[in-house]
């Protein structure tokens, strides 16, 4: 399976992330790069985007296909949610993911 890319336009990012989101040298928003399906069952998803805050990486929630509509309605996608994170973060975001980092102390 190919991973998702995730394509936006200035006004489409929600509200405070525009402002976490990192920009690259000449002011644009840095790329987004996929991390991870999660599924709502087991609130991996709230899990996995808990962390990121921790660690201070913004992230973006996408449903597939017609994920975002069960999501309206019975309150989870079945299909899952596609994370995304800025592709410069994207390293760090695979190593909490993992279960590493680069604070552990041996």
């Amino acid at each position: 399976m190919s991973e998702p890319k995730l394509e936006w336009g200035r006004g489409e990012m929600p509200g405070e992330l525009t402002d976490r989101w990192p920009r690259d040298g000449e002011g644009e928003l840095v790329p987004a790069a996929w991390l991870a399906r999660c599924t709502q069952l087991d609130m991996g998803d709230a899990i996995l985007t808990g962390l990121l805050d921790s660690c201070g990486i913004p992230w973006y929630r996408r449903f597939p296909h017609y994920g975002g509509f069960g999501n309206l309605v019975l309150g989870m996608s079945a299909e899952g949610v596609d994370i995304f994170v800025p592709e410069t973060m994207l390293e760090e975001a695979k190593n909490i993911l993992e279960g590493e980092s680069e604070d552990e102390e041996l």
